[in-house]
């Protein structure tokens, strides 16, 4: 054992940047509070192809997961150092590194390693946010769940869905800012997503919300509507509108899109951007706008075939969309989800605000993009007066 250790944000920089940290325990918090956490285990997981941080938060009322990027891991793993526990044990490839004290400057001490490897799997059947045979209010009262928590055999598609949704969502949760959370989802109709947003962030991470769904239907308003009074759903309500009509978004930290038709994705795009909302999450749908403007000749021998050209049309309308948004400042990643019902397209466009981007070059790729193939999408068009020139 040996004292010989660089300084508590030194260290976790170094294992996290160097994807070196298989491990970490944190106990012995600093304040003797039956609310507060006992407890705070971190485990590497591969989700959706990507290393994350699973923190697991130990309470006298129970445990809860949540999965963080890296930034955000080594970030909270030095601020619950410095603050929240008195004692830590950070385990990596060549060594394990015990942590004493607390505060900004630590007892560090070096250990051999006792965990040299880590899998990086994530086992998605132990650590479903939603767990079947365990009761959740929204999915009983929307018939997905029986009263005892069962998920009937006829939903488990849907089922299935809502926890995909919930494990891209908890992913940037650490972007959303502090505090009550402002979010607009466009076209929420049925809503399963919709209170499936409102458990994630109520129940499980503990914030205050103002949630509102917004549909063209008034019977399926005021449908959803109900089920939120008679969930005591606090924060959440649902109105008749439109992308093009609600006037309400300035100040919005996370806008949500599902299966708005063709164009109708860009206008919520572009709303959301204008809003400067600090999360943006979109499935598009029925992708038509690009079809007639695709003009390549080498790629000739697949745009000469309807079929063909029509699923490139839509990766290549996802892409453009993506390469605007990184070009107005998000960082973007387009992630396999889940069918919805009303769409075949299993995409998500994620896009998480990033100050100090360097846009200018992401809009030059994205210039060389759509001139190669000889695109103008309707985001383009809509964010023109915002992107570098």
């Amino acid at each position: 054992m040996t004292t010989d250790a660089p300084d508590l944000e030194v260290l976790v920089h170094r294992l996290v940047e160097t994807e070196s940290l298989t491990g970490a325990t944190l106990s012995r918090p600093a304040r003797s509070d039956p609310s507060e956490a006992s407890r705070v285990v971190v485990t590497p997981v591969t989700v959706g192809g990507q290393l994350r941080y699973r923190f697991t938060t130990h309470k006298e009322s129970g445990a809860r997961d949540e999965n963080l990027a890296p930034p955000e891991a080594e970030d909270r793993l030095v601020q619950l150092l410095s603050n929240r526990f008195r004692q830590g044990l950070l385990q990596a490839e060549d060594a394990d590194w015990q942590i004493l004290g607390g505060g900004t400057q630590p007892k560090i001490l070096r250990r051999p390693a006792t965990r040299p490897t880590a899998s990086h799997a994530h086992d998605r059947a132990k650590h479903h946010i939603l767990t079947d045979g365990v009761a959740v209010p929204f999915l009983i009262e929307l018939g997905v769940m029986t009263a005892n928590g069962k998920v009937r055999a006829q939903r488990f598609d849907k089922f299935r869905q809502v926890n995909r949704f919930l494990e891209l969502v908890s992913d940037i949760v650490p972007a959303l800012p502090p505090g009550p959370l402002r979010i607009v989802d466009f076209g929420s109709g049925k809503s399963y997503l919709t209170f499936a947003l409102h458990h994630l962030l109520t129940e499980i991470h503990a914030r205050s919300v103002d949630i509102v769904g917004l549909d063209l239907k008034q019977d399926v308003v005021e449908h959803c509507e109900a089920i939120a009074h008679s969930l005591g759903a606090k924060g959440l309500r649902f109105e008749v509108g439109d992308i093009a009509a609600f006037s309400a978004l300035e100040g919005v930290d996370l806008v949500v899109s599902l299966h708005a038709c063709d164009t109708a994705t860009d206008d919520a795009l572009d709303r959301a951007v204008r809003a400067n909302a600090k999360v943006i999450l979109a499935v598009p749908c029925c992708q038509h706008e690009l079809l007639s403007q695709l003009d390549s000749a080498p790629l000739l021998p697949l745009l000469r075939h309807g079929t063909l050209r029509e699923r490139f049309a839509a990766e290549v309308t996802d892409a453009a969309r993506a390469q605007l948004l990184g070009a107005v400042g998000y960082d973007v990643q387009v992630v396999e989800f889940v069918d919805l019902e009303h769409t075949p397209k299993n995409v998500l466009i994620r896009a998480v605000a990033r100050p100090g981007r360097d846009t200018a070059k992401a809009f030059a790729d994205y210039r060389v993009f759509a001139d190669e193939l000889g695109i103008d999408p309707a985001l383009g068009r809509n964010l023109a007066d915002l992107l570098p020139t």
